[in-house]
């Protein structure tokens, strides 16, 4: 399984953290943020497609901030998918 750490901007969590096995995602995590739903995130999303995912949360916002924890979780996520490439 390949690692990947991503640094989120524009909102409150930290840093992003997960894992992604035969296209599917692992261990999502958030430093910071919201912690009940960024935990619960990353519940629902264990072995969840990773590309499938990044379509769904992309463009997602927070409070008018033009991204939320989930929209930078996608583009983690697209960056992670194109290292892999």
């Amino acid at each position: 399984m390949a690692d990947y750490s991503y640094t989120p901007r524009g909102v409150c969590s930290r840093m992003i953290t997960f894992g992604i096995e035969d296209g599917k995602l692992h261990n999502v995590s958030f430093v910071g943020g919201c912690p009940g739903n960024l935990a619960a995130i990353g519940k629902l999303l264990e072995g969840a497609d990773a590309k499938e995912t990044a379509e769904i949360l992309r463009g997602n916002d927070c409070g008018g901030k033009g991204t939320s924890c989930a929209d930078q979780l996608a583009k983690a996520i697209d960056e992670a998918l194109g290292q892999e490439g």
